[in-house]
């Protein structure tokens, strides 16, 4: 199974390429505080908002120090914008009081802060520091149940089914990339179910031709002979999708 898991992220690298995040951040406090943005609003807004905020506050000390009235105005586009400046307010305090104004580099650690959830705090160890961390958000519940990597629900729990299937090396990665499949199961979910391992050959997706593309007006291609049943098992037998 780890090698599936292998196999699907190469696909998946040479369709869409490095693994990202469309927040705009430099250093690990600047991802803290955006993520706790991006709760509920585009990372568009978010980008737009922190293009300034990030001029203005540089330090944990920074956002500890202003007035909370200030920092909602500052914010008040993101929407929750009180709830929001109290959490920034919160884990700023923590981390100046506690950790001498560093964020910690490990998921525990960051999680024992008041309003630093383990889905942040692991967007943060895992991009900002580059250490293995599985961020479970909603699209990677969505999309690795549709896969058949979990059965649960809940987030520790679909943390540690990946866990146990995921290469540690490539926790983070897999976690950024897995969600650019769900935009194939969104536009065809009435032939979609779910892209399955069978046998141990995860289903292949790759890029179309130019010439592919012209013609289908998308950009990828599902094997079919990789179904179960193939192409005989009722599926539409073009493998145009």
């Amino acid at each position: 199974m780890k090698k599936d898991v292998k196999t699907m992220l190469d696909k998946l690298r040479q369709m869409h390429g490095k693994p990202r995040i469309e927040l705009k951040y430099a250093t690990p406090l600047e991802l803290m505080v955006a993520s706790i943005l991006a709760a509920q609003c585009t990372d568009e807004r978010v980008n737009k908002v922190t293009e300034s905020l990030f001029k203005k506050y540089k330090t944990t000390k920074d956002y500890r120090d202003v007035k909370d009235a200030e920092l909602e105005t500052d914010i008040k586009s993101t929407g929750f914008f009180r709830n929001k400046a109290r959490s920034i307010k919160n884990f700023a305090s923590a981390i100046e009081e506690r950790f001498g104004g560093r964020i910690p580099e490990d998921v525990e650690t960051l999680t024992t802060i008041k309003g630093i959830g383990r889905k942040t705090a692991a967007m943060v160890v895992g991009i900002a520091y580059g250490r293995p961390a599985i961020i479970v958000d909603t699209h990677v519940i969505r999309v690795t149940q549709r896969l058949g990597l979990t059965k649960n629900r809940e987030p520790d729990k679909i943390e540690q089914d990946l866990r146990k299937l995921v290469p540690e090396q490539v926790w983070t990665n897999f976690c950024l990339l897995i969600p650019c499949t769900e935009g194939i199961f969104a536009r065809h979910a009435n032939l979609i179910a779910r892209l399955v391992f069978c046998n141990r050959s995860v289903t292949i997706i790759r890029p179309l031709s130019e010439a592919e593309r012209r013609v289908t007006g998308h950009g990828s291609r599902v094997d079919q002979s990789e179904w179960p049943g193939g192409p005989a098992s009722g599926l539409r037998s073009t493998g145009w999708y």
